[in-house]
């Protein structure tokens, strides 16, 4: 059953891909310029749906943080961080998390469950989020500064902000949430 659904999050990972190739596509060659607010608005929060998730369904089965090294999950800077944390007020997003979706103790026991193993499984499931978040972050900021060049300036501006309280947060939080478990583990 684990193997049936690792392959059926993989087959979906594949085909949002696939929806975001036709969809950046549909942009470059078809469609004009002119888009309205609504629209733009659409494309952007779809563009942001897409590339997260493609990243997000592998993430939920394998391992996919390993693709990046050991180093970039180390925090250098702590202090930084923890200004940013708060210069950002990403605690206001923890608390809308908290309040939409992680509220219940049931969301709340996949990543803790209130013992000490369950440290190390929230480090790893941290890990797991901040990949697929980071991933996301860059490659929707890099494709919104490419389709700004072809002069789709508001859905770029849309994708961004959309990227920015979606992927980027969530990465600032997940490094904060490490810090935190460190000074619980010294």
């Amino acid at each position: 059953m684990r193997k049936l659904k690792a392959l059926l999050f993989i087959f979906f990972s594949i085909f949002l891909l696939y929806r975001t190739v036709l969809m950046v596509n549909n942009l470059w060659i078809n469609y004009s310029t002119e888009l309205s607010f609504g629209k733009s608005l659409l494309l952007s929060f779809l563009l942001n749906l897409y590339i997260t998730g493609i990243f997000a369904f592998p993430g939920f089965v394998l391992p996919t943080h390993k693709l990046l090294s050991k180093k970039y999950y180390q925090i250098k800077n702590k202090k930084l961080l923890i200004q940013t944390y708060k210069f950002l007020r990403v605690d206001i997003f923890r608390q809308a998390l908290l309040f939409a979706f992680w509220g219940s103790k049931k969301n709340r026991s996949k990543y803790f469950n209130g013992t000490k193993g369950g440290l190390q499984n929230f480090i790893y499931q941290s890990k797991q989020s901040e990949f697929g978040h980071i991933a996301s972050f860059i490659i929707i900021l890099a494709l919104s500064l490419a389709l700004v060049l072809k002069g789709y300036v508001l859905l770029s501006c849309l994708a961004i902000s959309i990227n920015i309280l979606g992927n980027f947060y969530p990465v600032v939080l997940q490094r904060y949430h490490r810090i935190r478990i460190e000074n619980i583990l010294k």
